[in-house]
């Protein structure tokens, strides 16, 4: 993990692979696990192996072998799992990361860095990888990079990167919704 290039342009760098895990572990909980998002309920995908893959789909995400639906049933665990780390529990993740079994490993030709042994199912090594990614982060003195929206009604998470670590919301709706409510309330007084 890089994160070094504070003296050059005060942007802190983290690199494209703890990046990209820690954007699955956004896409799972946000998928799977929230129960509102942008002021409104979500209920439940009835499909979630169908829901799941078109969110990979849309954020460039192929898993190595076709989900299953028991594949995504237990990912909607892992994503159970991985939320509190966006509020800061640490406790939670560590205990993810050790029921999936994250070690680092090389396998492959050419080798390829994992934090999941070559037979680990395709949930635990989603699992182990992501909450590494997320571990990885928060070990780096970046925890608060890790953010659930602060919109009333909203459950959504995200990783933050911008410069200053300033984005409050999950998108741009929320926002516009708080600076609204803000603005009717001021009016009001």
């Amino acid at each position: 993990m890089t994160i070094e290039a504070w003296r050059i342009t005060g942007q802190s760098q983290i690199d494209s692979y703890v990046g990209r895990w820690a954007e699955l572990g956004v896409l799972l909980v946000n998928e799977l696990h929230v129960t509102r998002a942008r002021g409104r309920p979500v209920t439940p995908p009835e499909n979630r192996r169908a829901a799941l893959e078109e969110a990979l789909r849309s954020h460039d995400w192929t898993p190595g072998r076709p989900l299953t639906d028991a594949d995504a049933d237990r990912l909607a665990g892992v994503a159970a799992e991985l939320h509190p780390a966006f509020a800061g529990d640490i406790t939670a993740l560590n205990q993810a990361l050790v029921r999936h079994g994250a070690v680092p490993s090389l396998y492959g030709d050419p080798p390829r860095l994992a934090f999941h042994s070559a037979e680990a199912s395709l949930p635990d090594a989603w699992a182990a990888d992501a909450a590494t990614a997320l571990a990885m982060v928060i070990g780096v003195g970046q925890g608060e990079r890790l953010r659930s929206c602060e919109a009333d009604g909203c459950e959504l998470v995200f990783f933050d990167v911008t410069k200053n670590t300033s984005r409050r919301f999950c998108g741009l709706s929320c926002q516009n919704r708080a600076k609204a409510s803000a603005y009717r309330a001021r009016r009001r007084a």
